[in-house]
């Protein structure tokens, strides 16, 4: 496989930005193809058949510009289609749940771990299952905190009813010790700020894009198509909203160019076939 092809990465929004910024950091000789689901954000509140869906269509999407590997930027996605997807291409498929499980399982001192994520990731169970397979001893205490999306979606970062959301959402964490808090959304790191200050300098905040990048590296490295030099620039598409997701990318990413384009999504197939 030529190393020069590009990185497909995709989120239902702008949230997988925050794994796009990690692997530039890391990974600067890699060009990136990113696709934001913006006209079907949140994927939280959607079904396991509808997330697949969109999951198959976009991977499609990303297989007609030659990418080399895919990053699934959304821990929904990530807990509901990686593991079918995986099974259907012949390129790598990398999602942010198990590098995010795997940090958190690390980092704990006391084994109370808390996750925070949308209603499906929550719900799947996933991050649950990956923490108790790092270490048995995990107590693991999930929250869905649905509202912290389209919050960030609208740009509300620090904004007070932003605030008044998460002392809500974060107040029953005081009653389980935790020392470990997992940004279980790729839109969360975003409102980092808000949530240490709810939960207090004692608790850890796993961001799993810092590992999701890093488990990049090691998979690009191993099959030997990691590239050393940029080649090309970086594209960015989105399914609606180009001028919103331009502005709010230009706060997230450095040197980018506004430059994202808007397609249809629905143009291509939630069936994949093995090439």
């Amino acid at each position: 496989m030529d190393s020069a092809k590009p990185i497909g990465v995709f989120d239902s929004g702008v949230g997988g930005l925050t794994v796009v910024d990690e692997i530039m950091q890391q990974l600067p000789g890699e060009r990136i193809i990113y696709f934001g689901d913006t006209a079907r954000v949140p994927y939280g509140n959607k079904s396991k058949k509808s997330i697949l869906k969109y999951s198959k269509q976009i991977v499609n999407f990303l297989m007609t510009k030659n990418v080399k590997a895919i990053v699934i930027a959304c821990n929904t996605a990530s807990a509901f289609a990686l593991d079918e997807i995986a099974s259907q291409v012949t390129i790598p498929i990398i999602g942010v749940v198990k590098p995010g499980a795997r940090t958190a399982a690390a980092v704990t001192k006391n084994n109370n771990i808390g996750v925070i994520g949308t209603n499906g990731t929550i719900n799947s169970g996933m991050y649950q299952r990956y923490l108790n397979i790092r270490n048995p001893e995990v107590n693991v205490f999930g929250k869905a905190c649905p509202l912290f999306v389209p919050l960030v979606e609208e740009g509300w970062v620090n904004d007070s009813i932003t605030k008044d959301v998460a002392s809500k959402y974060l107040k029953e964490f005081s009653n389980y010790n935790i020392d470990t808090l997992v940004l279980g959304c790729t839109h969360y790191p975003l409102l980092r700020e808000i949530i240490a200050l709810e939960l207090g300098k004692e608790v850890e905040l796993v961001n799993p894009a810092y590992e999701t990048a890093k488990t990049l590296n090691n998979v690009l490295e191993n099959k030997n198509i990691k590239s050393k030099t940029l080649n090309g620039k970086h594209e960015f598409y989105v399914s609606d909203g180009v001028d919103k997701f331009n502005n709010f990318a230009d706060g997230i990413l450095p040197h980018y160019l506004k430059e994202a384009k808007e397609i249809n999504i629905d143009e291509y197939s939630d069936s994949i076939s093995k090439e």
